[in-house]
């Protein structure tokens, strides 16, 4: 059964790091008995591993749970499988996607979580949980070797997603890039996830929490409004 915390994002403006979804992730943790996560920072670009790490690892703390760094394993490989959940964080997608497939840790990620180990992501953590890369609002700023991921869900998640058309924008609004998308990918539904808004999935249950509606679209229809507390179990299918 799978056993997922997938968010948006990982902090609202004029909020600490990591603020407004930290009883969501207590939470979830506890219910399976969790006591030690193994994190994934490849998404970091700017920030460092062992800072980013560090960060992360401070709020992990405070929440009761011990927090191992993925990078700072001697054996990648044999640390997933002895994990007792994995959390991946957000930064660039293109870059964790690269470092995942790089390092032959998706296809352990991906077989670990599919037998039942909890999973958290937060944005490109969250994109990754997806079958590609391709709803993420990241520049391509390396090549992976391919934009599979790991396929935890059978369909797309974007983001941070924005209603938005600032004035004076001439580019596309992020409801024509999802439409783009759909477009050359008419058989898979995208979940357009705003800020401090989560899904939250246990075998065939899917909950949309937080603050905010999420906008469901799939080809062909008009894009669907789903309140907080929904259950979106047709994601899945």
């Amino acid at each position: 059964m799978k056993k997922l915390l997938l968010i948006s994002n990982s902090t609202n403006a004029g909020e600490e790091y990591l603020l407004w979804p930290q009883t969501y992730i207590k939470d979830f943790l506890d219910k399976y008995e969790v006591k030690k996560v193994l994190f994934i920072p490849f998404a970091g670009v700017t920030v460092n591993w062992d800072n980013y790490s560090n960060k992360v690892r401070a709020v992990f703390k405070k929440l009761g749970f011990e927090l191992e760094s993925i990078h700072d394993s001697p054996t990648p490989l044999k640390s997933v499988f002895e994990a007792e959940a994995i959390v991946i964080g957000g930064g660039n997608t293109f870059n964790l996607v690269h470092h995942l497939h790089k390092t032959g840790l998706m296809e352990a990620i991906a077989e670990r979580t599919e037998s039942g180990l909890p999973y958290i992501g937060w944005s490109a953590g969250s994109n990754v949980a997806c079958p590609s890369l391709k709803t993420t609002n990241d520049m391509p700023i390396i090549q992976p070797e391919s934009f599979d991921s790991l396929s935890l869900v059978p369909f797309q998640i974007n983001p941070h997603y924005l209603d938005a058309h600032p004035d004076g924008h001439g580019g596309e609004t992020r409801e024509e890039r999802i439409l783009e998308f759909l477009e050359v990918n008419r058989n898979i539904y995208v979940a357009g996830l705003r800020e401090s808004t989560l899904l939250e999935i246990e075998g065939a249950s899917v909950v949309l929490k937080g603050k905010h509606a999420c906008r469901v679209f799939h080809h062909g229809n008009i894009a669907m409004e789903s309140m907080p507390g929904s259950k979106l179990d047709f994601l899945l299918h």
